[in-house]
């Protein structure tokens, strides 16, 4: 029904519609009319363009970033190693969580007569880190792997060793100074 009164409508409209452009300026003058009523100023037509060649080169640049953050991101030494061999890190995952419990008992350990032991000890297992960050670089340059890969667990069984050893010494120790105190005290 309401179809049926529009068609109507533009029927009865159809030869009075205005078909004819408006003079060049018509919308500039229009603006510049409504405006002085508002007191607001134009901005001109130059102001209003400078944004869109600038949004192109923002969006530009960040594409840019974000695909040279993709491809240039370098894989870290463990990632690599473990692309090599797979059983690496796991191996180097247990041997890690081992020795780092031992190292954080040896630091609870620590007291004023061992520390020198226990400073010793932490510079000692900083060159085994070393050494170790050295052969994982070999592996990755294509160094013979069944030499390097007994290698690097030998250097994990060394840092252990030396921590447990580290730690019997101070067991000792501790065990001397209960005893000399006992002897004083009777």
């Amino acid at each position: 029904m309401q179809k049926d009164n529009i068609d109507n409508l533009f029927q009865k409209l159809e030869g009075s519609f205005d078909l004819e452009a408006p003079a060049y300026g018509h919308e500039q003058r229009f603006l510049q009319r409504l405006n002085a009523q508002q007191n607001v100023k134009i901005l001109g037509t130059k102001n209003r363009t400078w944004w869109k060649p600038l949004s192109v080169a923002a969006s530009i640049a960040i594409l840019c970033t974000i695909t040279f953050s993709i491809y240039n991101s370098q894989p870290s030494l463990e990632e690599q190693v473990a692309e090599i061999s797979p059983e690496v890190s796991r191996t180097e995952f247990y041997f890690a969580n081992l020795i780092e419990k031992q190292v954080n008992e040896l630091k609870n350990e620590s007291t004023p007569e061992t520390k020198k032991i226990v400073d010793d000890t932490m510079v000692q297992l900083k060159k085994l880190e070393t050494n170790y960050t050295k052969l994982e670089q070999d592996l990755i340059n294509g160094g013979n792997s069944k030499l390097i890969l007994s290698a690097m667990i030998t250097n994990f069984q060394t840092r252990i060793d030396l921590l447990q050893d580290v730690l019997n010494t101070i067991e000792s120790i501790k065990n001397l100074k209960n005893y000399d105190n006992a002897e004083t005290t009777i």
